[in-house]
C-alpha cells in the first residue's frame, strides 16, 4: 500500500493547516471529555438505579409476603415503576440470563430480600434487555419481578445549547491562535517580498513574542549586510570602470598619433569598445539606485510618445502600436532608461522596435517593446537577464557589446518597484514587457 503524503490533503497556507491541525485537535480533546463524562454519567446512574431498584425491591417483597393474598392484587400498582413492575404468578416463560449487568442486580436483590425467597432470574424472549426475577413467598405464593432496564438518561434541553457554545469559543480561540502565529510569517514575507536591488526595504517591527522579535532582528541584520554588500559591490565596480576612463583615454590619445594604417585602427577600435565597456560598467553601477529618483505624476500616453519620436527623428525604426491616456505616478528618468536599452536591443537585433502602452486586468500599468528578430531560445530567457550574459559566443563589433544592456534595464525596473519579463512573439521576434505598479 502507497504511503500518503500529508501534504496532499493538507491546505497549502500555513494559517490554514495550523487551524485545521489546531481546530481538530481541540475537537478531539473536546470530544474525549463528552465521552469520558457520558460514559461516567451512564455508570453514575446505573450504580444509583441498581441502589434504588434493590432496596425498594427488597422493601415491595416484605410487603407483599406480610399481606394478605387477597389484597396483594390492589398493592400491585403502587409497588409499579418506570423500569420495573410486580407480577403474581410465574410470569413468562423465559430462557437463561446471560447478561453481565442484569446478574449483578439480580445478586444484589437476592442479597437484599435474603435466601427464603429461593431467588431465581431469567431473560424474558419477548423484550429484548427484559428480564425476570421470580419469588417465593413464605405462603408459597410465587411473585414475579419484571425488569425492564431504561436506556441513557435523557439529555437535559440546555446541553446542546452549551456544546454549540463550546464549539463557537473553539472556533473563536483557533482562529485568533492562528492569526497571532502566522501574521509575523506573513509580514517577513512581505518585507522579504519588498527588498529593492539596494537592499533598502522596510524594517520589520522588533517587538512582540522573544521568537518573533529574533526573527525580525535577524532579518534586519541580513538586509543591513545584504546592502552593504551591495553598496560596496557596485561602489567598486563603478570605481573601477570611472578610473579605467584616464588610462583608456591616454591610450587613445597615443593611438591617434600613430601613423594611419591598419594597426592604428585595431588598437582605436578597442579602444572604443573598452570605452564601450566602461561607461555600460557605470550606467549598471548607477541603475541600482533608480529607486531613489521621486515619483512625478505625468501623461503616460505624453511620455511614450515622446520617447518614440526622439528616436524617428534621429531616422531610427521605432514606432508607437498602442498607448494610453491618463496620468501615472512614474519615476521618468528611470522609465526613460528601461525603455531606451530595451528599444536599443530591439532595434540592434531586430532591426525594429514596436512600443505599446495599456494597463492589465488588476489595473497595473504595462509598457512592451517588441521586435521582428530571431528571438531567444526559450531556456535561456531568464539568463540573458543577468549581468556580461551574451547569447554569441564572441563579441564582434556588429552585435556584441557587454551585455549589461538587459542587466541595466532589469535591474531599474525593479529598483522602481516593476518588473521586466521576456517572451518570444509566436509569429518571430521577441517582447519584452514592464509591469509597474
Amino acid at each position: 500500500m502507497a504511503f500518503i503524503a500529508p501534504e496532499r490533503w493538507l491546505p497549502r497556507s500555513m494559517a490554514s493547516r495550523l487551524y485545521l491541525i489546531i481546530f481538530i485537535g481541540l475537537m478531539l480533546a473536546q470530544g474525549l471529555s463528552f465521552a469520558v463524562m457520558f460514559y461516567e454519567r451512564y455508570e453514575s446512574a446505573t450504580a444509583t438505579m441498581f441502589d434504588t431498584v434493590e432496596h425498594e425491591a427488597g422493601t415491595s417483597v416484605a410487603m407483599l409476603d406480610r399481606l394478605p393474598a387477597a389484597e396483594r392484587a390492589g398493592a400491585l400498582g403502587l409497588l409499579q415503576r418506570d423500569n420495573y413492575r410486580f407480577l403474581l404468578g410465574h410470569g413468562q416463560p423465559g430462557t437463561p440470563l446471560t447478561n453481565e449487568r442484569s446478574w449483578q442486580l439480580v445478586h444484589r436483590i437476592e442479597k437484599e430480600v435474603g435466601p427464603d425467597y429461593r431467588v431465581q432470574a431469567d431473560a424474558m424472549s419477548t423484550h429484548a434487555g427484559a428480564y425476570q426475577v421470580h419469588f417465593t413467598l413464605h405462603d408459597g405464593s410465587p411473585l414475579t419481578m419484571e425488569v425492564t432496564p431504561r436506556g441513557i438518561p435523557p439529555i437535559a434541553q440546555w446541553l446542546p445549547i452549551v456544546l454549540v457554545l463550546q464549539l463557537c469559543l473553539l472556533l473563536i480561540c483557533t482562529w485568533l491562535a492562528v492569526r497571532l502565529a502566522a501574521r509575523p510569517l506573513a509580514q517577513l514575507a512581505h518585507a522579504a517580498e519588498s527588498m529593492t536591488p539596494t537592499a533598502d526595504g522596510p524594517r520589520l517591527s522588533e517587538a512582540g513574542p522573544i521568537e518573533v522579535a529574533q526573527a525580525a532582528i535577524a532579518f534586519n541584520t541580513m538586509q543591513e549586510r545584504i546592502a552593504r554588500h551591495l553598496k560596496e559591490r557596485l561602489h567598486i565596480l563603478a570605481s573601477i570602470s570611472h578610473d579605467l576612463q584616464t588610462p583608456i583615454t591616454r591610450m587613445r590619445l597615443r593611438a591617434e598619433s600613430l601613423e594611419e594604417g591598419e594597426e592604428r585602427q585595431k588598437i582605436l577600435n578597442d579602444l572604443h569598445e573598452m570605452e564601450h565597456l566602461v561607461r555600460e560598467g557605470v550606467a549598471y553601477a548607477r541603475s541600482a539606485h533608480g529607486g531613489a529618483e521621486t515619483p512625478v505624476r505625468m501623461d503616460v500616453k505624453a511620455f511614450v510618445e515622446s520617447l518614440v519620436f526622439d528616436y524617428q527623428d534621429m531616422g531610427k525604426p521605432v514606432t508607437l502600436e498602442e498607448s494610453i491616456g491618463g496620468a501615472a505616478m512614474v519615476r521618468p528618468q528611470a522609465l526613460r532608461r528601461v525603455l531606451g536599452n530595451l528599444i536599443d536591443n530591439a532595434i540592434k537585433y531586430g532591426g525594429s522596435a514596436e512600443v505599446s502602452a495599456w494597463r492589465n486586468e488588476e489595473g497595473a500599468m504595462c509598457l512592451a517593446v517588441c521586435d521582428r528578430g530571431p528571438g531567444i531560445p526559450e531556456d535561456q530567457l531568464e539568463q540573458v537577464l543577468q549581468p556580461f550574459y551574451r547569447l554569441e559566443g564572441s563579441r564582434s563589433r556588429d552585435t556584441g557589446g557587454a551585455g549589461l544592456g538587459l542587466a541595466i534595464a532589469v535591474q531599474l525596473a525593479r529598483a522602481i518597484g516593476g518588473g521586466l519579463q521576456l517572451s518570444n512573439r509566436e509569429d518571430g521576434g521577441l517582447a519584452a514587457v514592464i509591469t509597474l505598479p
